[in-house]
């Protein structure tokens, strides 16, 4: 038994457009940016949460990398959630010490991460046999 849900939503430009491009979605979704962008050991800057505590995320890719969006499925257990997505179709595309990126049978990527949002993770994940 595990538990997973979609935890955050992450907008993802590539260094070149990300100061306008994360300037323009903090103004679209009308929330301050948190975080340090020049910070190169740290990608991510955090916008107000969605509805639901779902983050929403920018995150500086790396120059020439293509603009998206993707979603970080968080979970108590990250080998189980991997094997149930991949037995729906996913793919594994970069598998890293306690995380993996996926790609889903479109080849849209996510990732598949520990548990990381504040909120009560176990009271709002859908639990897996």
């Amino acid at each position: 038994m595990h538990r997973s849900r979609i935890g955050v939503v992450l907008i993802d430009h590539p260094e070149e457009s990300y100061d306008a491009a994360a300037a323009f979605w903090a103004a679209a979704r009308g929330s301050e940016r948190r975080g340090d962008a020049t910070d190169p050991d740290d990608p991510y800057e955090s916008l107000a949460p969605m509805a639901g505590g779902i983050g929403l995320e920018l995150q500086r890719t790396g120059s020439g990398t293509p603009a998206r969006v993707h979603l970080d499925v968080e979970t108590d257990d990250v080998r189980a959630a991997i094997a149930r997505v991949e037995a729906l179709g996913a793919t594994v595309v970069d598998h890293h010490d306690r995380w993996a990126v996926l790609a889903d049978p479109g080849g849209l990527l996510f990732c598949v991460v520990p548990a990381q949002t504040g909120d009560d993770f176990a009271a709002s994940a859908t639990t897996w046999d």
